[in-house]
């Protein structure tokens, strides 16, 4: 760009998505993260800074599709471009083939107005000629259906190759199709009530007075889907702990260890505290909850948590979940959670640069991973006890496979039916076995999870 100044003060919701989007290619930067940070730097109005929101999700979103059409629109080569230049285009093509509501003279001439401040004359009618040719031509933009099926599903949905691949061979091609739309589609947010603070009836009747679209959860009793709230963590209601934000798919997920009062809970991987303050809650606070992440840093996230919902039956632990044999008896929890580390492709909606961020041999190395992870915990779980294991990934390896692996190991241990509540649940997502939950994505429009009971004997 023509300085590191025009780099770091975006000007309007252009600037600023082009900046990110440069940024994440090449920092490898998480865009949810970097997106906070610009737009709390950028002092952009509320719409302006969901327009921007909007340019950077949907253009990650899009990506591959949209540099499919682009580069037959460059002649002197797409790879050839500045990165910027390029992420220019990018956000463009967005808004003229994706958002009806964008006129077509604004997005370019903004596009090439925003090139002459970044760059150069010759780049600012490069930019403007490209554009004018793409909208003179989109009505004529399309996938050949004479592709091969993983081709086309990946130039159609904007997803890589090797991710069509796995789908494919777990879902099959309409399930495919569905999971890739579910990922391109804005994600909501959702909040988890308080229950020693409100009910949820409360709480939906109080946010409706403040004017916020909210409704109750399909998924969890607890849950509340808020839509065009803004943040919902600068609120008084989250500052007094009359909720956490947590996505319905992981409310399940503490329901399905269905604790009691009086347990003794180990949440073996717990940052940042959902989860964990969530069992607290459902054993009405009764009992003991220890919290354990390997990084101090997001072990005192948890502790947080747990201060601002005023929750005292949980403690935090800094550990490797490999080690906690050593450091608790055997058979001393009633429940053990293990909420994995895994390859979050079921969270792809809420992270689309991570479609680019991924590599298949991630997958296997997570994989083994986790395996060692439920070696070193499964001893903890009483005689009876349960053994939760969940992951925000939709990878066969990770969830089913990994689970059959440890039952063929471990015969003292087998699949335990979830809770009388999950069966609405079980029914519409065709729950393979009671006991596995695979949720995608497009069930429940919520992240795509896994969740396995398993009960000692």
């Amino acid at each position: 760009m023509k300085s590191s100044r025009a780099a770091r003060t975006p000007a309007n919701a252009r600037h600023l998505a082009v900046e990110l989007l440069t940024r994440v290619e090449a920092q490898k930067a998480y865009s949810n993260l970097l997106l906070d940070k610009l737009l709390k730097q950028s002092g952009l109005e509320r719409l302006d800074a969901a327009f921007a929101t909007e340019l950077v999700y949907g253009t990650l979103q899009h990506q591959l599709t949209i540099d499919y059409y682009l580069q037959k629109f460059v002649a002197k080569g797409w790879a050839k471009l500045e990165p910027w230049v390029r992420n220019l285009l990018r956000i463009s093509f967005y808004q003229l083939y994706y958002l009806d509501r964008v006129p077509a003279h604004a997005a370019i001439n903004e596009a090439v107005e925003l090139a002459k401040r970044l760059g150069h004359r010759g780049i600012s009618g490069m930019v403007n000629g490209v554009l004018r040719n793409v909208e003179r031509q989109k009505a004529s933009l399309e996938i050949p259906d004479s592709l091969p099926l993983v081709k086309r599903l990946s130039l159609t949905y904007s997803h890589p190759e090797w991710m069509i691949k796995q789908w494919l061979g777990s879902f099959g091609e309409e399930e495919t199709a569905r999971i890739c739309q579910a990922n391109n589609e804005p994600p909501h947010a959702s909040i988890r009530v308080s229950p020693g603070k409100r009910t949820r009836e409360q709480l939906l009747a109080e946010l409706q007075e403040q004017g916020i679209d909210a409704s109750p959860s399909p998924l969890s009793a607890a849950g509340i889907v808020v839509r065009q709230a803004g943040n919902m963590a600068d609120t008084d209601g989250y500052r007094e702990g009359l909720f956490t934000i947590q996505d319905e798919s992981s409310m399940l997920v503490g329901e399905a260890v269905d604790p009691r009062p009086g347990m003794s809970v180990l949440d073996c991987c717990a940052a940042p505290g959902g989860k964990t303050t969530h069992m607290a809650e459902l054993m009405n606070d009764q009992g003991m909850v220890i919290g354990c992440d390997i990084h101090e840093h997001k072990e005192a996230l948890i502790r947080k948590q747990a201060q601002r919902l005023g929750l005292t039956s949980i403690q935090t632990l800094a550990a490797d979940a490999r080690t906690l044999s050593g450091r608790f008896p055997a058979e001393s929890f009633d429940r053990v959670l293990l909420d994995a580390p895994c390859s979050g492709l079921g969270v792809i909606r809420r992270k689309p640069d991570l479609k680019w961020a991924k590599e298949p041999n991630e997958v296997k190395a997570l994989s083994r991973i986790q395996a060692e992870l439920l070696e070193a915990v499964h001893p903890l779980v009483k005689p009876g006890g349960l053994l939760v294991y969940s992951t925000c990934t939709i990878a066969a390896e990770e969830n089913e496979e990994q689970i059959r692996r440890f039952l063929l190991k471990h015969p003292q241990f087998t699949l335990s039916a979830f809770p009388s509540a999950f069966s609405p649940v079980e029914q519409r997502t065709a729950a393979k076995s009671s006991g596995m939950l695979q949720l995608l994505p497009h069930h429940y429009n919520s992240d795509g999870f896994f969740i396995c009971r398993l009960q000692k004997a």
